[in-house]
Order: C-alpha cells, then sequence, then structure tokens
C-alpha cells in the first residue's frame, strides 16, 4: 500500500525542510515500512556539506530512515495523533555515501515493541548497495 507525501503528512508531524521521506512505497501497520527519498542538490545541508564535495549527513540518513518507521508505528490505530521520538541508536554504520541525484530507499522492521517503547531494524540502500544501517529505539507519546 502506497502513500504519497500528503499522506505521509498526516501520519508523522515532520515538514519542510526537515521531512526527508518522500514515498512511502508498501507498508504494515506496527510491523515494517519501506519508503524512499530523492536526494537533491537543492537541499540546503548541501550548502555546507560540504559545498565542494556535497554528500549527504549521516544523521540525515539516520533520520530518513526512522521517519520510514514512525509512519509503521504511527500508522497504528492506538498511536494515531502522536509523536515517536528517539530512545537511542545502536550499532549504526555508515557503508557508503549517498549524492545529490541519488535515490534513498529506506526500509525498517519493528523487532520488538512493548507499550510506548520499541525497536526497528533499519537499512538505507541506493542502487541496491547498503549505505546505512542500525538498530532504532524509540518512544510513542
Amino acid at each position: 500500500m502506497e502513500l504519497n507525501i500528503n499522506e505521509i503528512m498526516k501520519i508523522i508531524p515532520h515538514r519542510y525542510p526537515f521531512l526527508l521521506v518522500d514515498k512511502i512505497t508498501d507498508y504494515e501497520p506496527g510491523v515494517w515500512a519501506k519508503g524512499i527519498k530523492c536526494v537533491s542538490a537543492n537541499e540546503m545541508q548541501f550548502m555546507g556539506h560540504f559545498p565542494e564535495y556535497p554528500v549527504m549527513p549521516g544523521v540525515l540518513m539516520i533520520e530518513a530512515m526512522a521517519q520510514t518507521g514512525a509512519v509503521a508505528i504511527l500508522s497504528m490505530e492506538e498511536n494515531k495523533g502522536k509523536l515517536a521520538f528517539f530512545g537511542g541508536i545502536k550499532n549504526a554504520r555508515f557503508r557508503s555515501q549517498v549524492f545529490p541525484g541519488d535515490v534513498m530507499k529506506m526500509e525498517v522492521k519493528i523487532i520488538k515493541q512493548k507499550g510506548p517503547i520499541g525497536i526497528g531494524e533499519g537499512t538505507v540502500t541506493v542502487n541496491g548497495k547498503v549505505a546505512v544501517n542500525a538498530e532504532l529505539t524509540f518512544a510513542v507519546q
């Protein structure tokens, strides 16, 4: 089941310039979500990271992954209208650089949830190559 940008904004609170998911390509509420982000040279972070060598900051790749996972969590009926906050990031590994013109594919699987706290395993790929993967802990409020 796909979600366009307007449908995504009904689920998660992020807005420009911090909304880092352009489309959800498929998801199952509370279980997993897959999304994409089209990286553009017009994004503000490239003004300073780095002007002569524009590369997507690793923390923004993690954030795009987390927003994809937030769609899975916040699309659950009992979590509609709530917020998902970072509780932790474990085992983050940056494996390849991402540049303007790339399409990041994010996938997050919710592997554990107890009450408002949960854990997701996420991966960002570009052209089939892993750019980053991490375990994300979240808290729903």
